[in-house]
């Protein structure tokens, strides 16, 4: 017998965790919103001309880690579909795929942000949303409702008056204390999702954690991986958003696309995005058996990862 999520089982009924390719750097090219592409070519193409020199950076950087070992790289680029509705798959791709060539760089990988909640029909959100290990701050008392309930979460306490007891005088006012805190707080408060917590709109912060686990290869469903990339020529990618894939392979060379670290470059107003990214990432509880996994398999190439997700993550905002 052993133990799976909390309940003991026969050993043959344990799922196996199932690897999944890795490329030594996932390269993020960009997030695309609506107003990027209604902006026109122009501004795909000025998004990628930014990007560019900040590739071959990354790309220098890994090699030099390697050494004599020639690096596996792939990119990618995440589309948003979820938030809103616009054009078509294959018009957008078309486009991402000229204005990149232009640039001098090629874009490996697709992604839908919708991908990021259900792929495969899978609930990919609520899986991770289920890894979530929201830590009380000391001195709670309870009544701030859990991120379970509430949809909320923060990295420390909030600040406020505070409640008091029956006819008793009104407390101070208490400032906001963060829980790791470094002589200063920086405190941190994120809506994970709005509606009903059976039917949630998730929030962009928490599809972009997903999107991080994702390209970490930290993500598996009964041990299977979730939201397979699936190879497909730009100009056969369908007229419909729910007909494309959660993520698309548009080189057939290309290295994997999960890989041990990940870097994006992003405009700066993807900051405070990526602030509330790496603080829900601090507070994830990856499955050991995969964790092990991806940190055996760097170790075998001689790569020593960080323990902490938040460290394979490097960002260059533009």
């Amino acid at each position: 017998m052993t133990a799976y999520d909390g309940v003991f089982v026969e050993q043959s009924a344990t799922p196996v965790v199932r690897k999944v390719a890795l490329a030594h750097l996932s390269v993020e090219l960009g997030h695309l919103y609506m107003e990027d592409f209604a902006a026109g070519q122009q501004r795909l193409r000025a998004q990628f001309e930014a990007v560019r020199p900040w590739v071959a950076a990354a790309r220098r950087a890994c090699a030099d880690e390697l050494g004599q070992r020639p690096p596996r790289v792939s990119t990618c680029f995440l589309i948003d579909d979820y938030f809103t509705r616009f054009s078509t798959p294959r018009a957008v791709i078309a486009d991402l795929v000229a204005a990149a060539d232009e640039a001098g760089l090629e874009i490996d990988y697709v992604a839908r942000e919708s991908g990021c909640a259900v792929a495969d029909g899978i609930d990919v959100a609520t899986l991770v949303r289920q890894h979530l290990v929201a830590e009380p701050p000391e001195g709670a008392n309870g009544s701030r409702p859990p991120t379970a309930v509430s949809g909320w979460l923060s990295n420390g306490e909030r600040g406020g008056e505070g409640p008091a007891s029956a006819m008793a005088a009104p407390r101070a006012w208490r400032p906001p204390r963060q829980s790791a805190v470094q002589n200063h707080s920086i405190f941190v408060d994120i809506e994970l999702w709005n509606g009903p917590a059976d039917n949630p709109h998730w929030s962009c912060p928490f599809l972009a954690a997903v999107w991080q686990l994702q390209r970490l290869g930290l993500i598996r469903h009964l041990g299977e991986p979730v939201g397979e990339p699936q190879r497909m020529d730009p100009a056969d990618a369908p007229e419909e958003w729910e007909r494309m894939p959660a993520i698309v392979q548009l080189n057939p060379h290309a290295a994997a696309f999960r890989a041990y670290r990940t870097f994006s470059a992003l405009g700066a107003r993807y900051l405070p995005i990526e602030l509330a990214v790496r603080t829900i990432l601090g507070q994830i509880a990856v499955d050991a058996t995969v964790a092990e996994q991806v940190v055996e398999r760097a170790g075998a190439e001689g790569i020593t990862l960080p323990g902490e997700l938040v460290d394979r993550i490097r960002y260059a905002f533009l």
